[in-house]
């Protein structure tokens, strides 16, 4: 492959937050008394990548549309001023990796998450002068596959020449949709439909013998 931009998903890719967030989705979900049993930070996996109104619907089954819109508006000003202070577990090799790619490859971040959780991670781990760009649902209030064609038309990227990186099945859906190759994290939370799905990465290293 000849790929000079690299468009990354983050969680299940670049780090894992649950262990930071999830005391915060209890701390207001229990407020709200919208649960009798504490989440466990596995029990997110299922939910990630998702867009927040999903995940809520799910934890919470006949939630209304309104009071989705009050607790995640909780939920996401908690999770971003504790992620600035906290952050998330880096998977192995990532910021190694990430400076290294730094030097020959542009490389930019598009995630499902809120307005102000990418920022977080980059402030976080001093990522900012990294990644040209970034776009979330958050911001746009986009699909994924949307938000990808936004930061390749902004920054004038062509497929021949860029590939998305992610974990999950909606990664690699929202990636063909804009002709792009992708490459699948096997060690995030997502699987693929795709059986034995090539090129693969088992750590995030292992994206150099692609780039």
């Amino acid at each position: 492959m000849s790929n000079k931009n690299l468009i990354f998903d983050l969680d299940g890719t670049l780090w894992d937050s649950r262990a930071t967030i999830i005391n915060i989705w209890n701390e207001v979900l229990t407020q709200h008394q919208l649960i009798t049993t504490e989440l466990k930070p596995e029990d997110l996996n299922q939910y990630m990548g998702l867009l927040f109104d999903d995940i809520l619907k799910n934890i919470v089954p006949g939630i209304s549309d309104q009071k989705i819109q009050q607790v995640l508006s909780e939920i996401i000003q908690k999770e971003n001023e504790i992620l600035h202070i906290q952050g998330g577990i880096l998977y192995d090799g990532v910021m190694e990796t990430l400076k290294s790619l730094a030097n020959s490859c542009t490389l930019f971040i598009v995630s499902n998450c809120q307005d102000g959780y990418i920022e977080s991670f980059l402030d976080y781990y001093q990522f900012t002068d990294l990644f040209k760009d970034i776009e979330s649902y958050g911001r746009t209030q986009k699909l994924k596959a949307e938000n990808i064609r936004l930061i390749m038309e902004r920054n004038h990227l062509s497929p021949e020449n860029s590939v998305y990186i992610g974990d999950t099945q909606t990664d690699y859906d929202s990636a063909t949709a804009n002709s792009l190759p992708f490459i699948f994290c096997e060690y995030g939370f997502g699987t693929l439909s795709i059986p034995e799905y090539k090129p693969s990465i088992s750590k995030l290293s292992d994206l150099e013998f692609y780039i």
